[in-house]
């Protein structure tokens, strides 16, 4: 019987030094501990067109499991192949001629930071610090990782123009845009205030967050952040964002002295972004599940190929790039932009209610509760490290970050939800991030390329958001509020200057003349919108206790109404998803 000294905390039996080397050993230098007998074909082998293949099922690793060491280096490497595309296009967009501006060496220091800081910050997620004195916690304790957010596009690029327009970021006398890191210190210091709002809230009940966050608020939110997104996918699928979308004053892409330059819209463009389109379908009609879940890497990839093979790409940044990135190479000087506070705090509403959702399906697909005190922790612990890893980011020069949903696809297809496989993805996305050269080449990527890439991921942004409507029961209630909040977003989100000749307001009020400036950012974003008046109606409006889904109304027939078959119900309370 063990000893008082030899009962761990958690009143199982603490390991001794003599244990733990046999432990090493066993993993380290045996078969079983490097390979176990894991069947590494079904990772690999394709289902070729015309050919029947018996379907395979592979073991499931849970949260705790002992993986074998191979297996766990190859599905971290699968999971940070599956973030890459996702992490890498914020910070491309946010530094490229709709953000900043900035040069290649501050473009490049970007990608490669934001590699560095999602591999770090992912750590936090998964390894889940409890807070001493207390029940919470920080951090899911799950394989859940952190990425740039998507959402932060659409606020900061609308951010990025009115600077341009009051003088804020400088600009020649012909309206050349120059680089502005003022601006993107604006952007971080901003950022990591507004991240103090879902810290905050990581303390409240999860009930009251239900009650005022429900998938009625958020699925026409994420979807129109997928929506207003998609829009610049499109235009860097023609050639890029900035160098004439316009039929009548169409520009050389992606400018005149480029490698292979060509008018915006070009077939050669056209053509370049489908094949990457193209190339993700196929890996997900027959590839093996390795690619299934990095189909959108293997896409940029074969698209890059054909490119460099047709001389569009540009390497003199890979050649001038260091050898070695890390955080703070580069530095912007952080203060905070009264007209972001109010789309940021918006934002930071929408990606805490994107992390419950994540975190959510991540306990599903690892076979965990979804309901009950241990997954109520996760979901205050996976908010609370949200906020804390915001924070981080920003003090690390790197926007908001966010949950990532990929992963539980791959999850899914590897049946592996052992965190020891999210730490060995962690430990690939630091090592992509310290060496420069691959980020250089990521930023030296055609803008065709790339927007045939990002359309693909901003559209399955939208789709989530689908996927949340889909989850709310279609009564008259629920029709009429989405009907509301998602009519004015769309709008704006169709016609972003339309609130813009609201206020005219040119007096020496700074403070007045902030404000609407806030007003006006608000206003530009749809998502922003949408949030804050579905949140008011759903608040405002009662339920209805005989309200049905929609399904069930009666019809009407040339001899009157037709009643259709109405089931008994009672009001549902929807939950998160």
């Amino acid at each position: 019987m063990d000893g008082p000294d030899q009962i761990g905390p958690d009143h199982t039996p603490k390991r001794t030094i003599s244990d733990k080397v046999r432990y090493t050993v066993k993993t380290f230098a045996t078969r079983e501990g490097l390979l176990g007998d894991y069947d590494y074909g079904y990772l690999f082998i394709p289902r070729l067109p015309f050919t029947k293949r018996a379907r395979k099922s592979a073991p499931f690793f849970g949260l705790d499991d002992r993986v074998p060491v191979v297996l766990a280096l190859i599905l971290g490497l699968q999971h940070a192949l599956a973030m890459l595309a996702g992490v890498i296009s914020p910070p491309i967009l946010l530094g490229g001629s709709g953000g900043a501006n900035f040069g290649d060496d501050l473009y490049q220091y970007l990608v490669s930071t934001s590699l560095i800081v999602s591999g770090l910050l992912s750590v936090v997620q998964m390894f889940r610090f409890h807070i001493k004195g207390t029940k919470y916690y920080i951090g899911t304790g799950l394989l859940s990782v952190v990425g740039t957010s998507f959402s932060t596009i659409t606020v900061a690029q609308g951010a990025f123009s009115q600077m341009y327009k009051s003088g804020y970021c400088p600009t020649l006398e012909d309206g050349t845009k120059l680089p502005c890191p003022k601006g993107y210190g604006a952007l971080l210091g901003t950022s990591c205030l507004c991240s103090l709002l879902e810290i905050g809230m990581s303390f409240m009940s999860s009930r009251i967050l239900a009650r005022v966050f429900p998938p009625l608020v958020t699925g026409p939110t994420v979807l129109l952040i997928g929506a207003s997104l998609i829009k610049s996918a499109m235009q860097d699928w023609a050639g890029g964002a900035s160098c004439g979308a316009d039929p009548s004053a169409r520009a050389m892409c992606p400018s005149a002295n480029a490698p292979h330059p060509l008018p915006w819209g070009s077939p050669e463009f056209i053509g370049l972004g489908f094949l990457v389109f193209v190339t993700i379908i196929v890996c997900e009609r027959w590839g093996p599940p390795i690619l299934k879940s990095c189909s959108v890497i293997v896409g940029l990839l074969v698209g890059s190929i054909v490119a460099a093979a047709c001389n569009y790409f540009d390497s003199s940044g890979i050649a001038a790039a260091p050898v070695a990135s890390f955080a703070w190479v580069h530095t912007f000087p952080l203060s905070v932009y009264p007209p972001l506070i109010l789309p940021l705090l918006a934002l930071y509403i929408v990606i805490m209610m994107e992390s419950i959702g994540d975190i959510t399906a991540t306990c599903d697909v690892s076979r965990l509760q979804v309901e009950g005190d241990t997954f109520d922790s996760r979901i205050q612990g996976g908010v609370l490290g949200n906020g804390i890893t915001c924070l981080l980011a920003g003090l690390m020069t790197i926007s908001p970050m966010s949950v990532f949903a990929q992963n539980n696809g791959v999850i899914a297809l590897t049946k592996c939800a052992n965190r020891t496989a999210g730490y060995c993805c962690c430990f690939f996305l630091v090592i992509m991030g310290i060496f420069s050269k691959f980020a250089a080449a990521l930023v030296a990527i055609p803008s065709s390329v790339l927007g045939g890439m990002t359309a693909f991921l901003f559209s399955s942004v939208a789709v989530s958001g689908l996927r949340i409507i889909g989850s709310v029961p279609p009564t008259r209630r629920n029709r009429f509020i989405l009907t509301a909040s998602f009519s004015i977003g769309m709008g704006v989100t169709l016609l972003p200057e339309w609130f813009s000749y609201f206020f005219t307001y040119k007096g020496d009020n700074h403070a007045l003349e902030g404000l609407i400036n806030a007003v006006d950012l608000v206003m530009e974003n749809g998502f922003a919108i949408s949030a804050i008046l579905g949140i008011f109606l759903n608040l405002f409006i009662p339920d209805e206790p005989d309200d049905i889904p929609a399904i069930f109304e009666s019809t009407h027939s040339d001899d009157g109404p037709v009643q259709t078959n109405i089931p008994e119900q009672s009001s549902t309370t929807t939950k998160i998803a």
